[in-house]
């Protein structure tokens, strides 16, 4: 089962998603999490944030996992390691690459392909979920 929740930024759709997730133990997947794992891994692999075409390309190769309910790569929890002032620095303009979002909704298909989950997100009920079992649209 998937629940999907959209819209602009502010309106808690990250506390309502993890409120659902919780009182029915499914699985709570933020999208931005995904973006900073692209800039994390690409800066940690030494790789140019300046270079669009590399930031591209790792998107692509970049294997993000979930484990025990975190986001990994590698066999390894990098929740933590997202929200540092270096990939501060740099997602919102991997983000907003069409390529980048393209590559990085493909991850969040697969990863979650088989798994119940609450996500929440830029275009998830549109792009990323479109199906969904239950799609709601947040405004205030």
């Amino acid at each position: 089962m998937i629940i999907a929740l959209d819209g602009p930024a502010g309106v808690g759709k990250s506390t309502i998603a993890k409120l659902i997730s919780q009182r029915n133990n499914l699985f709570y997947l933020n999208s931005g999490n995904f973006y900073r794992a692209v800039t994390f891994s690409l800066l940690e692999a030494g790789g140019n944030p300046e270079n669009i075409d590399e930031v591209v390309y790792h998107s692509r190769i970049f294997k993000p996992e979930i484990c025990d309910g975190k986001l990994c790569l590698k066999g390894r929890d990098v929740e933590d390691q997202l929200h540092t002032d270096a990939v501060d620095r740099w997602v919102a303009a991997h983000s907003a690459v069409v390529r980048v979002r393209e590559e990085v909704n493909r991850h969040i298909r697969e990863i979650c392909s088989n798994i119940d989950l609450v996500c929440e997100g830029r275009d998830m009920t549109t792009v990323v979920f479109p199906d969904a079992d239950y799609k709601f649209y947040m405004d205030a």
